[in-house]
């Protein structure tokens, strides 16, 4: 098995936090299941990931519980309660799931907390293959501020590294391919990140299959720490969680800039899970509703996503999502770019003012990223050969037309920019009730400038290819 070959592309995939929260059912994650491998496995997305709390029989939306009775086998690991997920009893575990999902052809993953549960220490539960205990074990000191299921665990004993051995091996034993552990990164837990990566590479040896590992939560995450997340992650979050609301998004464009040059084969910084579609069913902010952003930002976003080769996870529950929402995941150029792209940077980013000389006139930002076209590292060959993305992004409240200042050879390149080429829209047929792309090249030779207006929040996402 070559770390080469897991995560190769950005994942693509649905998690059910922005519409269950702690919540989720057996009957939601296979109706979500059953939907992605009929409407979107082609166009890429091949992932379900059952979220926080599968655990607890008293989770409910908006929050957590203090003392919840969790559900743990006589070792102090965590078994899904089997209220919720029926197919669990009897020491199933997600097992009877993952067996359903694969026959999709998809995948499953669950999230998980660092640490140990309290419950385990309270009860001093032994450590499987080990003379150790929970209390021996358990670090009081770095604790979760913002859940109270676990404690920590104290990486200078040994029995710590058996502890993340066990649980592992039980979620391979199910059969899981992606882990979604927080609390890891903020603040960062070097100690704890190690551990549950060689937790995994002990698994995925004994068990012959690969297991995905995704860190959570990113505030403030250093770019610093990029050749430890690459030896020891495939995924790692570059901020907190993110909602529905213009801000959330218009926050990323730097997180993204600032890491987009450290995206890597199998090896991700990730912004977060798209708020799209039907969300807030049971979850923890907000009421039962439909996306808040418009269609333009919904645009903006996922051009954003790719353009930075994020790791693409929808929130919306997909069964009960709007057509349009369907239309928009389903559009393959999500895939070609984050999958087919190098060399993705922001090229432009520039506070634009209704009149030069006063401070209160300013409009909006104009932000430009470019990408090389490339060939898959899966050998698929580029739908757009020896040619360039570009997508054109602005935060004003109300259109921006654009002058001569954005030069065709600014994406393609001096070497090429006699070159003649052609541009197509990256939206083009997908019917989302966005603004249809005004976008096009005038001028001649070395004078080429791209034109075209930008809706409020909007973007103009193309692809250049020469003729």
């Amino acid at each position: 098995m070559s770390a080469a070959t897991k995560a190769w592309r950005p994942p693509m995939g649905w998690n059910s936090w922005d519409s269950y929260g702690t919540t989720v059912t057996e009957a939601e994650v296979l109706a979500n299941a059953r939907f992605m491998a009929e409407h979107l496995l082609d166009a890429g997305w091949d992932t379900l990931v059952i979220d926080i709390d599968w655990y607890d029989p008293t989770a409910r939306a908006h929050g957590y519980n203090e003392n919840a009775p969790l559900i743990l086998d006589e070792y102090g690991r965590q078994l899904p309660d089997p209220q919720r997920f029926p197919s669990s009893v009897n020491g199933r575990g997600f097992g009877p799931i993952a067996e359903q999902v694969h026959a999709l052809g998809l995948k499953l993953g669950v999230h998980m907390m660092r640490g140990i549960p309290r419950i385990a220490v309270e009860n001093n539960l032994p450590v499987l293959g080990t003379t150790y205990t929970a209390r021996d074990i358990a670090d009081l000191d770095h604790v979760c501020v913002w859940n109270p299921d676990n404690y920590g665990l104290n990486q200078n004993h040994p029995g710590a590294q058996a502890w993340y051995d066990a649980q592992i091996d039980q979620f391979a034993a199910w059969g899981l391919d992606f882990l979604k552990v927080d609390d890891m990164q903020t603040p960062f837990h070097a100690d704890e990140i190690a551990a549950y990566h060689r937790a995994i590479a002990k698994a995925e040896a004994k068990y012959g299959r690969e297991i995905t590992l995704s860190l959570s939560p990113g505030g403030w995450v250093s770019t610093g720490y990029v050749d430890f997340l690459r030896g020891n992650a495939e995924m790692w979050r570059i901020s907190d969680d993110l909602w529905d609301r213009w801000e959330d998004i218009y926050q990323q464009f730097a997180r993204l800039a600032r890491w987009a040059p450290f995206q890597t084969t199998g090896h991700w910084a990730d912004a977060d899970m798209l708020p799209l579609g039907h969300i807030g069913l049971r979850a923890e902010r907000g009421d039962d509703r439909d996306c808040r952003l418009t269609p333009d930002e919904r645009r903006s976003l996922l051009a954003l996503w790719c353009m930075g080769r994020s790791p693409l996870m929808v929130g919306g529950d997909l069964p009960t999502s709007t057509s349009q929402t369907i239309v928009a995941l389903a559009n393959p150029a999500l895939r070609e770019v984050t999958a087919g792209s190098r060399n993705n940077h922001e090229t432009v980013r520039e506070r634009i003012f209704a009149s030069w000389d006063d401070e209160n006139s300013y409009r909006g930002e104009l932000i430009v990223w470019a990408a090389d076209a490339a060939d898959w590292a899966d050998g698929t060959m580029s739908a757009h050969d020896g040619g360039h993305y570009a997508a054109l992004f602005w935060t004003g409240d109300d259109a921006y037309e654009l002058g001569r200042n954005i030069e065709l050879q600014s994406i393609v390149g001096l070497d090429e920019r006699d070159g003649r080429w052609t541009l197509s829209d990256l939206f083009a047929g997908i019917e989302d009730g966005a603004t249809p792309a005004d976008v096009r090249i005038e001028g001649e030779g070395a004078d080429r400038v791209i034109r075209g207006t930008i809706p409020p929040h909007g973007v103009l996402w193309i692809a250049l290819d020469p003729k």
